[in-house]
């Protein structure tokens, strides 16, 4: 795991991030670059589904704030799907997609609990080191269901995002 660690900042507290550059290289330039930016403040966790996942929206729509060019060339990249045999168990960190195996762009999940039919599927890039009570704060908030997302009533907010740590 990289000694990069970010912080999320949360209005429901702190969720602290460690990465595999070894198993995703691509994956974690590109969502290094995106926090470097400052693409996820304001932003959400449109999705907490109990026991399976806190999603982050895609940056491109899930922002309170403007974005500026920068932000928007960044945002609208996508990555090729690195996918490994690193398991899909509570605390990893797992890029969204759409049904191409390489349209990742910024939206991840933050897995919590197991879910071997995502292993080999979707991208690992890190995991949660820090902020399993902030997770289980978020399972606890009263949710509805859209189509197939469970997701919660108010808005669980991206206050700030900040890398630290050695590269």
């Amino acid at each position: 795991m990289k000694t990069l660690k970010q912080l999320q900042k949360l209005n429901h507290g702190d969720i602290e991030f460690g990465f595999f550059p070894r198993v995703a290289p691509k994956t974690v330039e590109h969502i290094f670059k995106l926090v470097q930016l400052g693409c996820y403040n304001t932003n959400h966790f449109f999705r907490v589904d109990k026991g399976f996942v806190a999603q982050v929206a895609d940056v491109m729509g899930g922002r309170k704030a403007p974005m500026n060019k920068e932000q928007e060339q960044q945002a609208e990249k996508s990555i090729v799907g690195e996918f490994s045999t690193v398991k899909h168990v509570r605390g990893i960190l797992s890029m969204g997609r759409y049904s191409d195996p390489d349209s990742a762009s910024s939206s991840f999940s933050i897995l919590l609990g197991d879910a071997p039919h995502l292993d080999g599927q979707y991208a690992v890039f890190g995991r949660v080191t820090k902020g399993d009570d902030t997770l289980r704060k978020l399972e606890r908030l009263p949710t509805h269901k859209e189509g197939i997302f469970v997701m919660p009533i108010e808005r669980i907010e991206i206050l700030s995002t900040y890398y630290y740590g050695n590269n």
